[in-house]
């Protein structure tokens, strides 16, 4: 993955007094999947209406496979819009084929390109189904497909998970997975983190137009200390000395889940550390826990911590 299929520089959009997108920055190399998080309205699908030239920066500089405007390599592009919609008297197989031949693919090839994605992705007692028949989730998919069907080299979808299913959703996390191993470029928008967490490699945030994270999955995790919670009769202020404790502090009455006549601690420590050696420490000093709680930090914790109250206004999940 070495060479890059995407890159923006210092890419600004505004509406009059409003700066939707504040000089963005991005280097996206080929093969990657690469996930655009941030709360809604926080200028994803902004981005990406710049990056497909379907919206022109006002300041900034885009390149896509190599050339200064996707128009120019649209035959290489999948994109699913945010807004969707489908010619709703078509049959299923033949509207995943039209949409392949507009990118270029001659008629048969597109036909059994179309029969051969819906027995893939579930879809095969559909074909010939009219896409009003379809339920929502099953209308998205297709449309996904649609967006495929021509092979493109790079892909975007624009938040393709909303309104499905689990099932759907775990259908659609597959199928990019599958891209991925065709050695496809995927960039798709969300702000649900659990699908960024399992499918990116690297990510983007972005909040008020800015971006505030550019990165690995393992490098936005490092952001924020990671957590451990004791519980306990003792009083557990001393192990702030112990190597690789950040901060040790002790958790008000009434935190959740406590026993009656317990205290509560809430240690961070560093990322190298291993929380195994503060319970060793523990039982070598024969303290007594009724509760030792470590979790991996989270896209979510780090993303609230990140952007704060807009976070919890456009409830991240």
């Amino acid at each position: 993955m070495s060479s890059s299929v995407l890159s923006l520089t210092n890419v600004t959009k505004r509406y009059g007094e409003f700066t939707a997108v504040n000089r963005i920055n991005l280097n996206i190399p080929k093969g990657s999947v690469y996930g655009f998080l941030g709360p809604n309205g926080a200028g994803k699908t902004t981005t990406i209406r710049m990056i497909l030239d379907i919206i022109r920066p006002d300041e900034g500089e885009i390149e896509v496979l190599g050339c200064t405007s996707a128009m120019q390599v649209r035959s290489r592009i999948g994109y699913l819009p945010e807004e969707k919609g489908l010619y709703k008297k078509m049959k299923v197989w033949s509207i995943i084929s039209y949409f392949a031949t507009l990118k270029g693919m001659h008629r048969k090839e597109a036909k059994l390109r179309a029969f051969e994605l819906l027995e893939q992705y579930g879809l095969k007692d559909f074909a010939n189904a009219t896409v009003d028949s379809l339920s929502k989730g099953m209308g998205q998919k297709v449309q996904v497909l649609s967006s495929i069907a021509h092979r493109p080299e790079l892909v975007i979808l624009d938040e393709p998970f909303s309104g499905l299913d689990p099932v759907n959703q775990e259908v659609l996390e597959q199928l990019i997975r599958d891209l991925k191993n065709n050695g496809q470029t995927v960039i798709f928008s969300t702000h649900i983190m659990q699908h960024a967490e399992r499918l990116c490699e690297r990510l983007l945030l972005i909040t008020q137009g800015n971006k505030v994270f550019d990165g690995t999955v393992d490098e936005a995790r490092a952001i924020i200390p990671r957590r451990v919670i004791l519980e306990c009769q003792n009083d557990l202020s001393a192990l702030a000395d112990l190597e690789g404790v950040l901060s040790v502090c002790e958790l008000p009455v009434g935190s959740e889940g406590r026993i009656e006549g317990t205290r509560q601690w809430e240690l961070y420590v560093k990322e190298q550390t291993n929380p195994q050696q503060i319970l060793q420490h523990c039982f070598h000093n024969s303290i007594s826990l009724s509760r030792f709680d470590f979790t991996q930090t989270s896209l979510h914790d780090v993303f609230v911590h990140l952007v704060g109250q807009e976070a919890r206004e456009h409830n991240f999940r």
